[in-house]
């Protein structure tokens, strides 16, 4: 059965009925382990998207740009 007809076949429920499907499938997922290995790839990634070659500003840099925000919002 194609998800297409299963969606068909879904919306022609009672809404009770819909509600008891929706808690089946959660049940069904909850079930299943999630693998280190995704897992750790997801990090990996994520920590990729952070990586930058500028240096990492001094307390004196945030401070400042602290400043200048709080300037630009309430003046």
């Amino acid at each position: 059965m194609l998800l297409q007809e299963v969606k068909e076949l879904v919306f022609k429920l009672p809404p009770s009925d819909r509600l008891a499907l929706v808690g089946a499938i959660i049940e069904s997922l909850q079930d299943q382990p999630v693998a280190r290995a995704d897992r750790s790839g997801a990090i990996q990634r994520m920590r990729g998207l952070l990586k930058t070659d500028q240096p990492a500003p001094t307390d004196e840099d945030v401070a400042a740009m602290l400043e200048a925000r709080r300037v630009e919002k309430y003046l």
